[in-house]
Order: structure tokens, then sequence, then C-alpha cells
């Protein structure tokens, strides 16, 4: 994705998803001055996560206003020279995270319906910036066994939006939460336009560390850098499956999220960035860190401000 200007990202995660959606947050988490910081560190985007409840109402129609503030965020973006992910990173009848409650998705065609509509309404809302502007259908498929259905889905949800942007890049990840490994399990992509997405936060142990949300983790223990251990040729390893499934397709890769959890030290953290980042380079593999504020990786909270000059150098 480096010559259309996605390669070096970050995400503004909790602005639009994963929030209380009041208007204090969508008013307020993210102004343009945070995207000017966000130019300066040397990112050529951003990626906006978006619920679909932000975007519709419980009867169908779609909330203008905050089109209207999609809208805006990408006008600070062209002002400082970056460009735009939009992530549905929750649609009705599906997200990532279980505490949602949303289900039956993978398997309810009304729910699909919906999102087919969904994505009709975006693409007729930015389609037409498709220099600028690509599409990420879902966030995180999590179960195996929803793959078959999730290939189908993409297919026609592509299908629909063509229509309307024929041009756009499209964002397929696969189950497991976007693991590298599950690349290999998506369909050839729709078009040439079609882009494989991945998600990292590999070894879980250190970069989650603490993580209440994590079940099967001592959220009491500690994990250093050195202590995590990782080989030299770690993440080479870990990409090796989505980087053969896109060279075997002619496709883009694109890894959407990675980052490190609050509770590391910021040198340790500086660490675990400079090792994917050396992967991501030798691979040229696009990314978008996790996260810019907050939500437990925020790349401006001031527990960075002793590394952060070193630290955006391995965006």
């Amino acid at each position: 994705m480096k010559k259309y200007g996605f390669y070096r990202g970050v995400n503004l995660g909790g602005w639009m998803s994963q929030c209380d959606y009041s208007l204090e947050r969508l008013n307020n988490f993210i102004k343009e001055k945070d995207i000017e910081t966000i130019a300066s560190w040397g990112a050529d985007h951003v990626r906006l996560p978006l619920d679909y409840n932000v975007l519709e109402n419980e009867d169908g129609t779609y909330k203008a206003e905050n089109f209207q503030r999609i809208s805006q965020a990408y006008g600070w973006c062209r002002a400082n020279g970056l460009n735009m992910v939009l992530d549905l990173h929750k649609t009705a009848g599906y997200s990532f995270d279980i505490g949602e409650k949303e289900s039956g998705f993978f398997y309810s065609e009304a729910y699909q319906e919906r999102f087919y509509r969904l994505w009709e309404e975006i693409a007729r809302h930015f389609g037409q910036e498709s220099a600028h502007i690509a599409f990420e259908l879902l966030n995180e498929v999590s179960d195996p066994g929803d793959i078959k259905a999730w290939n189908r889905i993409v297919k026609e949800c592509i299908r629909h939006v063509r229509v309307i942007a024929p041009d756009t890049l499209i964002l397929v990840g696969s189950y497991h939460n976007n693991a590298p490994d599950a690349v290999k399990d998506l369909d050839a992509p729709y078009d040439d336009k079609v882009v494989y997405n991945f998600h990292c936060y590999d070894p879980i142990a250190f970069t989650h560390q603490h993580a209440y949300w994590v079940y099967h983790m001592d959220v009491n223990r500690d994990v250093s850098f050195e202590e995590a251990a990782l080989p030299a040729d770690y993440f080479d390893k870990l990409f090796a499956p989505a980087i053969e499934t896109a060279k075997k397709y002619g496709a883009m890769l694109y890894c959407g999220e990675y980052g490190v959890i609050d509770k590391a030290t910021p040198e340790d953290t500086v660490k675990w960035y400079r090792q994917i980042h050396e992967t991501f380079e030798k691979y040229g593999i696009s990314r978008s860190a996790w996260s810019y504020r907050e939500m437990d990786f925020g790349l401006s909270d001031a527990r960075l401000d002793g590394v952060r000059d070193e630290l955006i150098k391995l965006l």
C-alpha cells in the first residue's frame, strides 16, 4: 500500500468506537491539533475505527451528523497530508468484543443485508475519495468456524461497494482476530484493489501484560522485553504465512493494529517497536499503530514523553 500513501499510520481508537458515544467524546476526543501531531510524527495516514451505531439509527436510517464528523476529520487529514482508513469496528450482529453481546451476523441474511447497505452508504459518502480513503470491511473476525461465511460475505459486500466505489482500496482480515497465520484461509482477492489485513500483538504475554480482558493470563505479572526473549527472526516467521499468501495472489499486505500496553515500561515498548519495525521494513508491510490516545496503548500519553522521539521513528 506504500505507493497509495498508506504505509505508516496511527489508529484513532476510542473516538467513534469502543466508547460511550457521548457528544463530549465525539466532539473532543480527537481534534484538528491531534491530526497535526500525527502528521508531525511522519505518518502518512490514520485508521479510524467506527462502530455501526455511530453511523446508524435503530430504524435503519443513517446519522448524517456523524457522517459529517468523518468528513470533517478527513478534511483535517487532507490539510495535513494524511490519508484515512475507515474501519468498521463493529457491525449489527458482530463485535470482536464478546462484552458487546452482538451475535448472529455470520448466519443472518438480515444482518448481512444491513452490513451491505451500510457499506453502500459509506461508499456513497467517501467512494469518490479513492485516492485518499480506504475501506476496512470489518474488524477482527474471531471464530475460525466463521471463515466460510465470512469469505462469502466479503465477496458480496465488495460487489455492492464496487458499483459505487470502483477504485477504493478495500482491506480484508481473517479469523483469530486478524491473525497473520489465518490470512491463508481468505479467498483470493476480489480484484487488484483488495488488501490482506492482519493485526499483531505478539507475544501477548508481553504486549498485554496486566490486561484484565485477556482471560487466560495472570493479570498481576510483569513481563519485561528481555523475559519475552524474542529471537531476531520472531516477526519474520510470525508474518511468513501472510507474506506468502499475499505473494501468491499478488496482493498488498497491511498490519492494521499493533502496539504495547501501557503497563510495559517505555524503554521496553521501544525495544518491541524496533524489532517489529525491522520486519515491516524488510518486507515493505504497511501498518497502523494502536493507538493515538488512551485505550491502554496511547502513543501520545505522558508516560511515553521520554522516549517518543525515538518511538515515532519506529512507526
